[in-house]
């Protein structure tokens, strides 16, 4: 029988030939895979966000708890005894310096003025007579008509008279004053408050209880306590030359009790130069307009007073500051090498949105405010600028 076909050394070349092929292929293609998967599993260079650090002149403030009080306050008191005759004024309006509040019934003291008058009138005509006739009595003496003794009655005489005199007019001023003083007036301008009196009432003249009381609103006070320690920091910052000062009147802003900022700015006026034994505080009062009267006496406010001014103030945005172990600040620094660096550093206040940093970095310096959470010390980073946080 004939096979179905036949072997000979020239088809088991070809087939031999064939089969390498293809295995050359297999290894070629697994070749090709194996470098493909090599380049896709290579590792990447976390990319974070970075912010370049440049020194700006920042004006540094400080915000502080304070009260409200009047710029003048005026206790009304009488100053002379007598019944209430009317109250002149409307409680809680607007009066002038000199405006009259309440009027003690006079008839009492115009009749004394009357009186004093009088006596004055009689003295002043005593001393008339008197002086007429020391006078003849001194031309007498001249010609030595009669005695020294005479001459020198009548000169004393004169002198009494002129005494009585003064005596009686002194007497009539302190009348018209007393008469003047049932005019009770305001000595300034300002929000006059309730009475504690109405007409008819009787009053003793300096009296404990005051039957209102004026202040004056616009401008106003406002008493800061600031602890002694603060001023103390702040002192030395000015003097080393860390700090500028932009003058003797610094400005305050206010904050309300509702959060609102207060629409018109005050000045410092003035520095406590004692510290309180209890609270370790000084007492700083700044004048702030108060034209709307929005500010009462006794409000509680917020103030934001103008410190010093760095100027060469190294600004960091707060995502780029963290706290180690221990609790003190650190920061992220992108090195030359593209490497990132742990570096503790010295925070003073925030700044809006940002940290002073007053030592441990320098302007230039790359600080990472994004993707720095599962970074390592010393490693190795692809940076890109923060927009989010790049600083104004």
């Amino acid at each position: 029988m004939t096979p179905a076909f036949s072997t000979t050394p020239a088809s088991n070349r070809l087939r031999a030939s064939i089969a390498l092929l293809f295995a050359s292929s297999s290894l070629i293609l697994a070749g090709c895979n194996d470098s493909q998967s090599a380049v896709n599993t290579a590792p990447k260079d976390p990319e974070v966000g970075v912010v370049t650090l440049a020194p700006q002149s920042t004006t540094l403030k400080s915000e502080l708890a304070g009260r409200t009080a009047a710029q003048m306050v005026a206790q009304i008191r009488p100053q002379v005894s007598g019944i209430v005759q009317k109250r002149a004024f409307t409680e809680g309006a607007m009066v002038k310096a000199g405006e009259l509040l309440y009027q003690i019934d006079p008839a009492s003291y115009q009749a004394a003025q009357a009186s004093a008058k009088a006596t004055l009138a009689r003295a002043e005509a005593t001393a008339s007579a008197a002086r007429l006739k020391a006078k003849r009595q001194a031309d007498l003496f001249a010609i030595e008509a009669i005695s020294q003794q005479d001459n020198e009655d009548a000169q004393t005489a004169l002198q009494q008279a002129e005494a009585d005199v003064a005596s009686a007019r002194a007497a009539l001023e302190t009348a018209s004053i007393n008469l003047e003083r049932t005019r009770i007036v305001s000595p300034i301008a300002g929000r006059v408050e309730a009475s504690t009196v109405t007409p008819g009432a009787l009053v003793t003249a300096n009296q404990e209880t005051a039957l209102t009381t004026v202040q004056q609103l616009d401008p106003i006070y406002v008493d800061i306590p600031q602890s002694s320690l603060e001023v103390l920091q702040l002192r030395k910052a000015l003097s080393s030359g860390a700090l500028k000062s932009e003058g003797n009147a610094a400005r305050i802003q206010l904050v309300l009790e509702d959060g609102s900022t207060y629409a018109h700015e005050g000045k410092l006026q003035f520095a406590g130069v004692t510290v309180n034994t209890t609270t370790g505080a000084v007492t700083l009062r700044a004048l702030v307009p108060n034209p709307e009267r929005l500010l009462m006496p006794g409000m509680y406010v917020r103030a934001r007073l103008d410190k010093g001014t760095d100027p060469e103030a190294l600004l960091v945005p707060q995502p780029g500051i963290g706290r180690d172990n221990t609790g003190k600040a650190t920061a992220l620094v992108v090195n030359a090498e593209n490497k990132v660096e742990q570096r503790k550093v010295e925070v003073s206040e925030a700044i809006g949105t940002n940290w002073r940093v007053t030592d441990g970095l320098k302007a230039g310096e790359q600080v990472v405010t994004a993707g720095q959470l599962k970074l390592d010390n010393g490693a190795h980073v692809a940076i890109v600028e923060d927009q989010a946080q790049v600083l104004k």
